[in-house]
């Protein structure tokens, strides 16, 4: 029963720790529009959060993380990064769960950056 109680608090450690690096890497991808007049292509991803592209000159040196890399989601998966998603927004990161499948229910649920 202990072995259950701490496998759930795990999980949800992983759920809590995906929604908080959503929330700062959508925050992340708006300064980088803010500052440089677009977001970022699908082919450049997240990465142009930590290195500057080429196209733009006026990128902070220290990029757009207080990381020198794109942080993984709980599960150790990359956060995928999608322009003009079916919901209508500009943009959406996602974490596919602990599957790294799309749907899914509980731990195997997708997370968005756009959820509230």
């Amino acid at each position: 029963m202990v072995a259950q109680n701490f496998m759930g608090r795990t999980e949800q450690a992983r759920v809590t720790t995906t929604k908080s690096s959503l929330k700062v890497l959508h925050t992340s991808v708006n300064m980088f529009k803010m500052d440089t007049g677009r977001y970022p292509t699908e082919d450049e991803g997240l990465l142009v959060l930590v290195e500057q592209p080429l196209d733009i000159e006026n990128y902070p040196p220290e990029g757009y993380l207080d990381q020198t890399e794109v942080p993984l989601d709980g599960w150790g998966h990359e956060f995928i990064y999608q322009e003009y998603p079916e919901s209508g927004k500009p943009f959406v990161i996602i974490s596919l769960g602990a599957d790294k499948d799309d749907g899914g229910e509980g731990e195997n649920a997708d997370l968005y950056s756009t959820d509230p």
